[in-house]
């Protein structure tokens, strides 16, 4: 059986006969309005149906985007308040709220690399090309997760509902990663150019803002500088290794980026 979140009416019945509701979906998107009604009027009436079918266990995935614009330096949960300024931020956090109320784990992954990931790389490989270099010498820090991992934790806690909610946790792999890294990666990888400049962050920006894109400064800085969470917790409690890392992961999915890049 199928449903729409943003047509609350098609999700009648959807929970029948369900043990789980593992919740995935949502909306992101310039528009408000658009999210409001997957993130926030979607997850509530499918949290209605999961009650009225007796679900006794949710999992939902959320966003690290719900902190906002940072930096963030190694942050536990709620260290810092959220404090998001984009619409799917805010509508996430919505959606993250309704679903506590429902009893759900909550999960809050950072950047999500691997087969499906149409953002992350994309925008990387865009902000590469308006400025060439390595953004404030490649030293920011990233939470990353490569997404076979970040499913096998998933159904880990389908599975065993250890812990138990409402609860939120970090979810990306516990060793952060730096940009220089990543790019390093992603470059070796035959995913983006090399460059061999390093430039400090006040040249980025005034490139950034030299050269027409579609990614915005605030965009370039979740990307380029600090924004990492301390997220070993949850996978101490599931028992689910972690995982070689994502770096690591993204030989498996580099065949998937050089055909959708290419396309979009």
């Amino acid at each position: 059986m199928s449903g729409d979140l943003s047509d609350p009416s098609s999700l009648r019945g959807t929970a029948c006969e369900t043990d789980v509701l593992i919740h995935l979906a949502s909306r992101v998107s310039d528009s408000p309005e658009a999210c409001e009604a997957v993130n926030v009027h979607g997850t509530r009436a499918l949290l209605a149906e999961a009650r009225r079918a007796g679900v006794a266990r949710i999992v939902h995935l959320s966003t690290a985007a719900v902190y906002g614009p940072g930096p963030h330096r190694g942050i536990a949960v709620d260290e810092v308040s959220p404090a998001p300024v984009s619409p799917a931020g805010v509508t996430r956090l919505a959606g993250e709220r309704l679903a506590l109320d429902a009893g759900a784990v909550v999960l809050r992954p950072g950047l999500v690399l691997g087969a499906g990931d149409r953002w992350v790389v994309p925008a990387l490989s865009e902000l590469r090309s308006r400025v060439p270099a390595h953004w404030d010498e490649g030293s920011g820090l990233l939470s990353v997760v490569d997404v076979s991992d970040l499913a096998r934790l998933i159904v880990t806690l389908a599975g065993t509902g250890t812990p138990a909610g409402p609860a939120v946790h970090h979810a990306s792999h516990p060793v952060p990663v730096s940009n220089r890294d990543l790019m390093a990666a992603l470059t070796e990888g035959g995913l983006l150019d090399p460059v061999t400049a390093d430039w400090p962050w006040e040249s980025c920006l005034r490139r950034l803002r030299e050269v027409p894109g579609s990614m915005s400064e605030r965009q370039f800085s979740l990307l380029a500088r600090d924004h990492w969470c301390r997220s070993e917790e949850i996978w101490r409690i599931t028992g689910c290794p972690a995982g070689p890392g994502p770096l690591t992961r993204l030989a498996e999915s580099a065949s998937w980026y050089r055909v959708h890049t290419a396309a979009g």
